[in-house]
């Protein structure tokens, strides 16, 4: 995918890190970035959009390990390496000869018979790897295109179609499909950029907001419920949300501990086959922040009820072994 506007372009300055920046730190930087520039969050603020596809444009490079490799290539020669140049000798334009000498010398094993090799095969060697058939003989699929798309953690879950922007503008419509990851790459066949042999495809790196309630865990989504610690002790029968918006009913069996996991099963996210993964309810003891008349009572109660039990013991033991 790179092209000669890498030339002009500083990618690491669009995200605020160094050139020797590591995945995770270009990741935290786009996604904090992302967050301030994205356009739901600055309606009709063009300056904000532009600078967001900027951003977007700069994370595609930067979060792939071979456009990377490509990009810093690309620095490098317009640092002073390998570069455009102006032609000489009348020439209208041209590489530099630092570009070409690696080439021609790996064109040397096409000659035959003492003549040079054909310049459809030193073309065909530059613009399609070396391929057989020769400059234009092979029609060529369009490129592909990368960019990056923020979704609510419910988009994920759900799917939903989103519509971006392209470098030149123009737009494209996708179906996001079902059950995406935060940090996943799709590859969406035939939305790339067209070309004689088919359009490419669209390899889209998705982020994925958090829930203020639910959690991922693979195929199953989590949530944490409070219980009172009566209904630990005791057992109930407690209401759970689920992520369609209804309830079901979950059982804490008496002496439920705070922490523990309970699992619905099919409410989770749905998978491709059709079957869904579970919810899974980890519960949590609530501890009232006050107490008062009756209620204190009880527990000053409880408390000289169950003077002789000790939940440490054994701890310093434990603690001692080796």
């Amino acid at each position: 995918m790179a092209n000669q506007d890498w030339f002009d372009r500083d990618f690491y300055k669009s995200l605020g890190v160094s050139s020797d920046a590591s995945d995770s730190e270009v990741k935290k930087a786009y996604r904090k970035l992302a967050k301030d520039l994205h356009p739901d969050k600055n309606p009709g603020n063009a300056q904000a959009e532009q600078k967001f596809k900027e951003l977007s444009e700069a994370y595609a490079v930067l979060s792939d390990p071979e456009q990377r490799k490509e990009y810093d290539a690309i620095r490098t020669m317009s640092h002073g390496g390998a570069r455009f140049t102006a032609g000489g000798n009348g020439a209208a334009g041209g590489f530099s000869d630092d570009v070409f000498s690696g080439f021609f010398s790996r064109q040397s094993g096409r000659q035959a018979g003492g003549g040079n090799a054909s310049m459809d095969d030193l073309l065909a060697g530059l613009f399609n790897g070396g391929a057989p058939g020769g400059f234009g003989q092979q029609a060529a699929r369009g490129s592909d295109i990368e960019a990056t798309t923020s979704l609510t953690f419910r988009q994920a879950v759900d799917g939903d179609t989103v519509t971006l922007r392209r470098a030149d503008g123009s737009t494209v419509t996708t179906r996001v499909p079902a059950g995406v990851r935060d940090g996943q790459k799709i590859r969406l066949r035939g939305k790339g950029n067209p070309g004689p042999a088919g359009n490419g495809d669209l390899i889209l790196n998705v982020t994925v907001e958090p829930h203020p309630l639910f959690g991922r865990d693979g195929d199953n989504l989590t949530v944490t419920v409070p219980i009172t610690f009566a209904e630990a002790a005791l057992g109930a029968q407690i209401p759970v949300p689920t992520f369609d918006g209804s309830q079901v009913t979950v059982k804490l069996p008496p002496g439920t501990p705070s922490g523990r996991t309970l699992r619905v099963k099919g409410k989770g996210v749905k998978r491709k086959d059709g079957t869904s993964g579970d919810l899974l309810v980890i519960v949590s003891v609530a501890v009232p922040q006050k107490l008062d008349g009756a209620a204190k009572d009880a527990v000053e109660a409880y408390a000289a009820a169950t003077a002789g039990d000790d939940p440490r013991q054994g701890l310093v033991a434990q603690a001692r072994e080796s």
